[in-house]
């Protein structure tokens, strides 16, 4: 029995070592530089979009918002409208799917598709979609969908897998985008282990315009990149609109501390905030550096809020590290909104009144230096007040924190979160 024991002992302790050893040399206890900028130009100027893609290596495009859906009904019907309107080509790729109804209407709609001849490309997380039976890919693939898996598992680079594709974009005949936060997945609609099952708070928007060719060329070299092939006759191109506004499209493709231009752009604008900071990331996990721009840009009178997921949350080991963040944030005059109804997946950023970016990215390490992303930027006239008031309605629907509810956790909460922290760059 005490042989036995030892073993266990002695595994676990292996285990532990080696998961140690490898992030360390994946740098978990280097030190961040400070990304430290004066005199920014204020984001109501005409030179700030080209300040921000310069600093952030974003592109710079023009494209109109044509739809914002806020409602998780509303965000899957509008992206089999989309799909099923598709004439040459669909092009979509994603974190998360999960067995269940919105995977298998998904399907449907991109085989239907397929048979009809129009060229559909698929490229899924293999982490994200880990649940997803290898039947589900075979009826796609025998249909004519060409589907990928990024970043599989393997023993020659078993800490490779670590990158995630964290993307969730659709475009329809290189002439429609949908980009946001949403997988495809009955979590959505609140099938979830929460106590209310209420849908979960996510959101996507709809652009056309120029910048759809900027996306459908990310897309394509991501496929490329993932061992697709591509047949360039293919590919659609985008039509020019009519009132178009400026926007920047930012990628994180296999970021590094020292190369992440979703870092680059966050606290880019960050600092050059005026007014107001108001953040929504559920996985609320912002490095050292993140919550020194915070507590400053506070200190210079800005209002800085933070919206993030509450008790209905799929990640409470996580929830549990943010917490251990707050006290200092607190301090510093920073309000944090804990969502209440159901689980807050938004991720967003709105400075001042004139600029939103939105996307897949969280403020957090793991979309900063680990995962592959998306965020698209703009001062969009229509976009801006949508944004706004879904902030406005999360708001009235969320707890504000107070340094009472932090001295009420419970002892597993605390030991939990102290443990989780440890780990938060890979989160």
């Amino acid at each position: 029995m005490s042989q036995t024991f030892m073993w266990i002992f002695f595994t676990i302790s292996l285990l532990i070592l080696v998961t140690l050893i490898v992030l360390y040399f994946r740098g978990l206890f280097r030190s961040q530089t400070f990304y430290k900028i004066k005199n920014l130009p204020s984001p109501s100027t005409a030179n700030f979009p080209v300040t921000i893609a310069s600093l952030s290596d974003s592109f710079i495009t023009q494209g109109k918002v044509t739809g914002f859906y806020r409602e998780a009904a509303d965000i899957f019907a509008a992206r089999l409208e989309v799909i099923n309107s598709a004439s040459q080509s669909i092009q979509f790729e994603t974190f998360i799917i999960t067995p269940g109804k919105r995977a298998d209407d998904f399907a449907q709609a991109l085989i239907k598709k397929a048979q009809a001849g129009v060229t559909v490309k698929v490229i899924a997380d293999t982490y994200g979609a880990k649940s997803i039976p290898q039947k589900y890919w075979h009826t796609l693939k025998a249909a004519g969908v060409e589907v990928l898996l990024f970043n599989p598992f393997t023993w020659r680079d078993p800490a490779a897998n670590l990158r995630r594709n964290h993307r969730k974009l659709l475009i329809v005949d290189g002439e429609i985008v949908l980009i946001g936060g949403a997988g495809v997945s009955d979590l959505w609609d609140g099938n979830d282990e929460t106590e209310n099952h209420q849908p979960w708070l996510d959101y996507e928007v709809c652009f056309q315009g120029s910048l759809v060719a900027r996306f459908q060329g990310i897309f394509l070299q991501h496929w490329l990149d993932t061992g697709g092939s591509l047949d360039w006759n293919s590919a659609s191109s985008s039509q020019r609109h009519e009132q178009e506004e400026t926007l920047l499209i930012t990628k994180g493709e296999d970021p590094t501390q020292e190369d992440s231009g979703i870092r680059a752009l966050f606290e880019s604008l960050l600092q050059a905030a005026r007014k107001r900071i108001w953040i929504a990331s559920p996985y609320f996990l912002p490095n050292p550096n993140s919550c020194k721009i915070l507590q400053q840009a506070k200190s210079r009178g800005i209002d800085v809020k933070i919206l993030t997921m509450g008790v209905n949350n799929d990640k409470p080991p996580v929830r549990y590290a943010s917490r251990r963040l707050y006290p200092k944030l607190l301090k510093a005059g920073i309000q944090i909104y804990e969502y209440q109804p159901s689980m807050m997946h938004a991720k967003c950023l709105l400075i001042d009144d004139d600029w939103v970016s939105l996307g897949s990215a969280n403020l957090d390490s793991r979309s900063l230096f680990h995962n592959d992303e998306l965020n698209i930027s703009t001062s969009d006239r229509y976009l801006f007040p949508q944004i706004e008031q879904f902030f406005l309605d999360a708001f009235a629907n969320s707890r504000l924190v107070s340094n009472r509810d932090l001295r009420h956790r419970s002892l597993q909460e605390h030991l939990i979160g102290r443990l989780t922290l440890l780990f938060r760059w890979y989160l």
